[in-house]
């Protein structure tokens, strides 16, 4: 039996030995690189024409590898330890189940031993030769099994010894492991502290440049100011022709409008049904923004304006719905911004009975307004030179200059350096242009500042006095504030 298991481990040693021929040539020293395509398809690659020696890709590999080695962490060392340490403990366990192994054969050889004993005293002859020969093979198993116990109890003190160095080793790692982290837990927090150092004087940097850009950008424009003072100081005669000539044709072009206007509402006045008693009156003056219209009478016998009940209204041009101007009960209404793109219409009962009269087209805009309240509403606060004719409902007899400013939280009228009236935008406060006042209505406007305070002041062109009705009601608006 013995001899049997003998052979038959050296024959399963040579199968395992040969199991690769000896003619096998191999094309490389390398494993292949193959790289798999979508239709997973191996897609060999086109191999190098100048392939490295062995010797030299031995060397490169050696080379990355002390590298690497060099490169391990201190987790990384422990991690290891911990491995070798499982690695010893594994070994432990198999030399103790060597052990009880051992024992066993031990116990096994020696039944086996009585057996061949009790044996050889019932044979003679030939077979009695053979029970001595098995009884000197057991006795020898036996000496061999002696001595591999005792390479067995080397082994097992050796893994001892590797277990305890192992585990003193895995502790002092995870000391070492424990100090680098609290040294990097400090590095992390003196970077974060630079770091956020850093980003403070970069703040403050930036915080500089902005301040030093911004007062050269007021430097630049008081330069380009004062440069085109100059200019203009030694060009007035040129300035002032432009001038002129711009004015002229400004009061060519409403002479033409305001002719334009009349033929227009002649030829409505002369289609009327002669039965409608609106034609003895008419709406007279331009319909744009900036200037005033007035009800006049075209008829001598006709009722006079002045005892007759006047309101105007603004008409919408999309569907026609009409608003009714609150305070508009004069003869004269100067067209305010919101009155642009609708029709006004002044309706007045005389002798008892109701004509309405309407202007012939929408209220176009003043030109070059819109742009130059946008280029106000980029202020935090625009000053407009002001007269106050009213206050509280009372002539204000002084004709002192007074300012007006519109911020974008509030308004504010003063003289010098004492304040009139200082009020934030809301609800109770109303802002519009003057209903009546006859010429002087167009530049003038009224301001409700609060209950018990209002005043009509007049600003000195229709220019200023609508932007700063636009201007008002825009910041108003953007306060989620509407007032009229």
């Amino acid at each position: 039996m013995t001899r049997t298991a003998f052979t038959l481990g050296n024959i399963m040693q040579k199968e395992a030995v040969q199991s690769v021929s000896l003619d096998v040539n191999f094309a490389s020293t390398r494993f292949p690189n193959y790289t798999i395509d979508a239709n997973s398809v191996l897609i060999e690659p086109k191999e190098d024409p100048k392939m490295p020696s062995v010797k030299e890709i031995v060397t490169k590999e050696t080379a990355q590898l002390l590298e690497q080695q060099q490169r391990l962490s201190v987790r990384d060392l422990a991690k290891r330890f911990e491995k070798g340490l499982a690695t010893a403990a594994k070994l432990s366990n198999e030399t103790k189940l060597r052990e009880v192994v051992s024992l066993d054969r031990h116990v096994l050889l020696k039944k086996l031993r009585d057996i061949l004993e009790i044996l050889r005293n019932r044979v003679v002859g030939r077979n009695k030769d053979i029970v001595d020969e098995a009884i000197s093979m057991v006795e020898g198993l036996a000496v061999r099994l002696s001595q591999t116990e005792g390479e067995l109890f080397l082994e097992k003190e050796e893994v001892k010894k590797l277990a305890v160095f192992l585990k003193k080793a895995t502790e002092d790692a995870k000391k070492v492991v424990e100090e680098e982290r609290a040294l990097a837990h400090a590095e992390i927090n003196n970077a974060r502290a630079a770091v956020q150092r850093i980003e403070q004087a970069l703040h403050e940097q930036e915080q500089l440049s902005k301040t030093g850009e911004k007062q050269d950008l007021e430097e630049l424009r008081k330069e380009v100011q004062e440069a085109r003072r100059i200019k203009m100081l030694h060009q007035p005669s040129r300035v002032m022709d432009m001038e002129h000539e711009l004015q002229a044709l400004r009061t060519q072009l409403a002479e033409k409008s305001m002719h334009a206007i009349q033929l227009h509402k002649e030829l409505e006045m002369i289609k009327r049904f002669e039965g409608n008693k609106s034609h003895s009156y008419e709406l007279e003056g331009l319909e744009c923004l900036g200037s005033c219209l007035q009800i006049i009478s075209r008829i001598e016998n006709s009722a006079h304006i002045s005892n007759s009940s006047i309101q105007w209204y603004r008409i919408q041009l999309e569907d026609g719905k009409k608003e009714l101007i609150s305070g508009a009960t004069k003869t004269i209404y100067a067209p305010e911004p919101c009155d642009v793109g609708r029709f006004l219409q002044a309706e007045l009962v005389a002798r008892g009975e109701r004509i309405a009269l309407r202007t012939t087209a929408p209220i176009d805009p003043a030109a070059g307004l819109g742009s130059y309240v946008e280029v106000l509403v980029r202020k935090n606060e625009t000053e407009f030179n002001v007269v106050v004719l009213q206050m509280n409902g009372s002539d204000h007899h002084s004709s002192s200059l007074h300012v007006f400013h519109v911020g974008k939280l509030r308004l504010k009228l003063s003289k010098g350096k004492t304040t009139k009236a200082k009020e934030f935008y809301s609800s109770s406060m109303q802002l519009c242009g003057v209903r009546g006042g006859g010429s002087a209505a167009a530049q003038s406007l009224f301001w409700h500042a609060k209950k018990g305070l209002s005043f009509t002041i007049a600003f000195e062109s229709t220019r200023e006095r609508n932007a700063a009705i636009m201007l008002a009601r825009r910041f108003a608006y953007d306060c989620n504030v509407r007032f009229d």
